[in-house]
């Protein structure tokens, strides 16, 4: 369920991407799920056409959903291929980590350490 709060200081369609991301993220709308087309989404939340369609627009820029013409809006894969990319590198990284004998308290450390600093250098395609 989505829901805009008109005194919120943030604007409705960062509200909308937001939830909508958030719910794409945690699965509660799955991978090729159809999402409500532009125009009815709007009426039924209240707002402008070119609102929803902005959320839509950046969604589909970050990956999490795809247009495909007058078939619709769907929620993309990239984020299972993301959660698989992010599997692959923690195995890499604990099968290093095993090799040089380092704890895996320790290395959990590493990591929340480099999470939290902002210092996780982004993984190559």
């Amino acid at each position: 369920m989505i829901v805009i709060d008109a005194a919120s200081p943030v604007p409705p369609f960062e509200q909308l991407r937001a939830q909508l991301a958030r719910q794409i993220q945690d699965r509660t709308l799955a991978v090729g799920a159809r999402l409500p087309t532009i125009r009815h989404l709007a009426a039924d939340l209240g707002l402008a056409v070119n609102t929803v369609g902005r959320a839509y627009r950046e969604l589909e820029e970050a990956g999490l959903i795809e247009t495909r013409g007058r078939a619709g809006s769907f929620v993309s894969a990239a984020g299972e291929e993301s959660r698989e990319r992010a599997r692959r590198a923690a195995a890499d990284y604990a099968a290093v980590i095993a090799s040089l004998g380092i704890d895996p308290g320790e290395a959990i450390r590493i990591v929340q350490a480099a999470l939290t600093s902002g210092a996780a250098a982004p993984a190559s395609p």
